[in-house]
């Protein structure tokens, strides 16, 4: 589940694989190859240390072609530094996986998608070697769902126009739309749809508006978001019991072995929440001569 309003934007492509080839065909009128399977892929993309790149969502679509890689970054602001990781993102994957890629970014604010839809060029400013052009899906491209039939059609795709117009005037009756339209599939998949949005929200004056949707609707699937809530509410609180425990106990072993941890690879460590991967630094720190030998 998503755990914070960046994530709702790209997420989404991962909880329906399918939902980008509707953009594609729908919002951006681009034709994109008959996908025969889809699965998401790791994102990380560090060669090695000390630089760290991580791109939001990676898809890896095989179709009849061939297979195609879909980076799909979420940017709520203009993030130069973000940018010009973007290319490098591109030729990593191209080169790893020898297929092509396109970059897809989404943005819930018009300007923000003006400055992602800028090329990006790499050289010589009248012969650059290598330009970059993302494809952008923002408030000015992605339709306004006011009618709730239309809502129903494709109630992923509502949810995603829902999370990118949060910012609009007509933010609320994009919203009572997207409540009626959940009514319309199964209760428990429309539970799901509506944490989704909920927190995809966050920070905008939107969510207040759903938050009064939720409390005061009485749809089937209302009861099942309610209770389904409670139970993911306490298994994640467990959960980051679990980690933040296992966290501290690295860097408990490498106090105790006199292994120095500078503040930045302190808060690395404690914001780990993969149990694996923090059981995996607790079996290197007992042999760590450094730090370094934590995160190869």
């Amino acid at each position: 589940m998503v755990k914070f309003p960046h994530e709702g934007l790209h997420r989404i492509f991962q909880d329906d694989s399918m939902l980008f080839l509707r953009a594609f065909q729908k919002l951006l009128d681009i034709e994109f190859p008959e996908p025969r399977a889809i699965s998401v892929i790791n994102s990380d993309l560090t060669e090695m240390e000390p630089m760290e790149r991580r791109a939001d969502t990676i898809l890896l679509v095989e179709a009849d072609g061939g297979e195609h890689l879909l980076i799909i970054e979420s940017q709520s602001t203009g993030d130069d530094d973000k940018r010009r990781s973007w290319p490098y993102y591109i030729a990593f994957l191209h080169d790893k996986y020898r297929a092509p890629v396109t970059l897809l970014v989404v943005c819930s604010r018009a300007v923000t998608a003006a400055w992602a839809r800028e090329p990006i060029p790499i050289g010589l400013t009248a012969r650059p070697s290598l330009v970059a052009y993302p494809l952008v899906l923002g408030p000015d491209n992605v339709p306004v769902i006011l009618e709730v039939d239309e809502a129903a059609d494709d109630v992923v795709l509502a949810v995603f126009s829902a999370l990118a117009h949060k910012g609009a005037a007509q933010a609320g009756r994009i919203l009572e739309a997207l409540a009626e339209a959940l009514n319309t599939i199964d209760p428990q998949s429309a539970a799901y749809l509506a944490e989704f949005t909920e927190i995809g929200l966050a920070g905008a004056a939107a969510f207040d508006m759903w938050r009064m949707l939720m409390t005061t609707m009485t749809y089937p699937y209302q009861s099942q978001l309610r209770s389904q809530g409670r139970e993911e509410g306490r298994e994640e609180g467990r959960a980051a019991g679990r980690a933040e425990g296992e966290a501290r106990a690295v860097l408990r072993v490498l106090e105790r072995r006199g292994v120095d941890v500078s503040e930045h690879e302190r808060q690395r460590v404690m914001s780990c929440t993969d149990q694996a991967t923090l059981e995996l630094w607790l079996d290197r720190a007992l042999v760590a001569d450094s730090v370094d030998d934590l995160f190869v």
